[in-house]
């Protein structure tokens, strides 16, 4: 068993695009509408999703905006240089809301950046 996707809604369906592609540095890997029951889906990743877990961004045509309640934490991705990637986010327009350094109490060197949506990412610096 492994996992294969985590979902996202989006407001905007190319903002969103935009973000995980020309910030975060993912690839758009597929992208289908379906007419019938007003929807976008469009799937990004660092690789294939054969090989590794991706993000569903869904575009419902007629919503404009979620509320994300309480429950919702964040999506995590490893980097080697956490502070070269943050820099790279915020000369693309990024949103880094917490700048890299240490996690409280410990050692690992973490940052936050914040989607279109307002959505939370988590970077986590893993070395090479």
């Amino acid at each position: 068993m492994r996992m294969l996707h985590t979902m996202l809604r989006v407001a905007d369906l190319d903002k969103s695009i935009a973000f995980y592609t020309d910030v975060m540095g993912m690839k758009l890997l597929r992208k289908s509408d379906n007419e019938q029951y007003r929807y976008t889906l469009a799937f990004v990743g660092y690789g294939d999703e054969s090989e590794q877990a991706v993000l569903e961004l869904t575009w419902n045509w007629d919503t404009d905006s979620y509320d994300m309640g309480n429950a919702y934490g964040h999506v995590a991705f490893a980097v080697t240089d956490i502070y070269a990637m943050c820099d790279a986010i915020k000369a693309r327009g990024g949103d880094v809301y917490r700048e890299p350094g240490p996690v409280k109490g410990g050692s690992t060197v973490i940052a936050f950046v914040r989607d279109p949506d307002g959505y939370a990412i988590e970077l986590i610096e893993t070395g090479s």
